[in-house]
Order: C-alpha cells, then sequence, then structure tokens
C-alpha cells in the first residue's frame, strides 16, 4: 500500500500564484505567510544585497516560516524587478504606474522569480529563474490608453505590464520563461513535487 502523498501549502493567497498552480493540477492549500516583506527587503537592501537574491531570500522567509507550523512541503515564492542594477517595488496609484512604465520604456529590464520548498521548518530545494524583457518606445497616446482600459488591476504586477493580457504590446523582445514571468518557475518545482511523492511520478 503507498504512503499518503506529502500535503502541498502554498506560502502565498497570491491570485497568479495559486491559478498557476491549479491549472497545472496541483492539489494544494494556500496560507498567508505573515512576513512583512517590506521590512525584510529594507533589511536585505541594507545589507547591499542583490535584486536577484533578495527574491531568493524572501522566498525562502516565507516558507520557512510557514513550515514551521504546517506540516508537508511548503512552497515560498517572491519576484524582485531589476533595472539598471536598481530593485523596483510595486507601487499603489496609477500615476506611479504611468511613472514606473514611462522608466522602463525603451529599457532592458530583468523580472527574477525565486522558489524555495520547506519542510519541519528547513528550506530543501531552492530555484531562482531570472527572465529579461525589452520594452518597446511605446508612445504616451498608447500608454494613456493602457491606463484608462486597465485600471487599477495593474497595480498588482511589480512591473504594472500583466504580460498574460493586453501588456503583451508593451514589449519587443523577451528571453525567458513564461512562468518565471509570472513570479512562480514551475517545471524545476514540479520534477521536485514528483521526487518527493508529493505529485504522482
Amino acid at each position: 500500500m503507498s504512503a499518503s502523498p506529502s500535503p502541498i501549502v502554498l506560502a502565498s493567497t497570491s491570485w497568479t500564484r495559486q491559478t498557476i498552480l491549479k491549472n497545472a493540477g496541483v492539489p494544494f492549500e494556500a496560507v498567508a505567510s505573515g512576513v512583512d516583506e517590506e521590512a525584510a527587503k529594507a533589511g536585505l537592501l541594507a545589507e547591499e544585497v542583490t535584486p536577484r537574491d533578495v527574491a531568493d531570500a524572501l522566498a525562502e522567509i516565507k516558507a520557512v516560516k510557514v513550515s514551521r507550523r504546517r506540516p508537508g512541503l511548503v512552497i515560498g515564492s517572491d519576484q524582485t524587478l531589476e533595472l539598471k542594477g536598481r530593485l523596483f517595488d510595486k507601487v499603489d496609484t496609477l500615476e506611479a504606474a504611468r511613472a514606473r512604465l514611462l522608466e522602463l520604456r525603451g529599457e532592458i529590464h530583468k523580472l527574477h522569480s525565486g522558489v524555495v520548498v520547506a519542510r519541519d521548518g528547513q528550506p530543501i530545494w531552492r530555484i531562482v529563474e531570472t527572465a529579461k524583457l525589452s520594452v518597446r518606445p511605446f508612445s504616451e497616446a498608447w500608454l494613456d490608453g493602457y491606463l484608462e482600459r486597465k485600471g487599477e488591476q495593474i497595480l498588482s504586477s511589480v512591473g504594472c505590464y500583466m504580460l498574460e493580457g493586453e501588456g503583451l504590446q508593451m514589449f519587443d523582445r523577451i528571453d525567458g520563461d513564461y512562468f518565471t514571468i509570472l513570479g512562480l518557475p514551475m517545471t524545476g518545482l514540479l520534477d521536485f513535487l514528483r521526487l518527493h511523492g508529493a505529485l504522482q511520478a
């Protein structure tokens, strides 16, 4: 008789990450991490941690914190946006989103997506994937129309573009995995979950 599969917990209430796992047929429970991300990020930046390593560290903090109180495999994830070596946070208003997109216009930026799996309060697997995105030199008229059509929903994305929708029109080149861009690299994670009996091989 085969052992019961390890429960899978997502240390996040992100709608996008939950949708990715559901669409991939992964059974899981979503739990808020309770991590003060801004404070943790500020501490990391004070130590001059790179944007890539910030994504990795925050993913670990979330996974470990939830894993201390929940059994099974706990998935923590985080994504950072880097432009010219500088880390960008999410913005709160459409005015700030407009300024963000104008800053990205005509530039190449990076999205770093980190995933850490923890069990019994200890990290046991991790990956950080990076995508490079080249933003076309769009007109301000196009940008204003985009902001009017999409509204505040774009504030859920650090880049304010939501690549899975009309935001795709902002780019003239994309190098990287689609799921990395959405914030949850999947192929390596699925391999890990199968290896540890959480998914059928």
